[in-house]
């Protein structure tokens, strides 16, 4: 059974302010499984957009891990970053929008699971 997905974006937060990254949540969607999307701001106009993976390549022994995959190889100028939540959360207005800012662009996502 996965996370609902508020328990996960508050431990998500935790873990980002313990390692003294600001982050917040924009937008609150669906309390047991709205999608997440985590918006890493570069502070220099940058960011990058992790979004849910797509159930491919979920791995069905563990199927109640929250796995991201970034929206683009690199960094993209935040205006992209914003036009692509504005989509999303058109097709799915129950989504989560999460924030953090960091320049190296740490996401820990990788260490994420839930």
């Amino acid at each position: 059974m996965r996370l609902k997905s508020s328990i996960w974006v508050a431990a998500y937060l935790r873990r980002c302010q313990n390692e003294g990254i600001f982050g917040a949540v924009r937008k609150r969607g669906a309390e047991e499984a709205g999608a997440v999307f985590v918006k890493v701001a570069l502070l220099d106009g940058n960011a990058v957009l992790y979004a849910p993976a797509p159930q491919t390549v979920y791995d069905e022994s563990r199927p109640a891990e929250r796995l991201f995959a970034p929206a683009s190889p690199q960094p993209v100028p935040e205006q992209s970053v914003e036009e692509r939540l504005a989509k999303e959360l058109r097709f799915d207005p129950d989504a989560w929008i999460v924030e953090t800012e960091d320049r190296a662009g740490r996401h820990f996502l990788d260490l994420a699971k839930g």
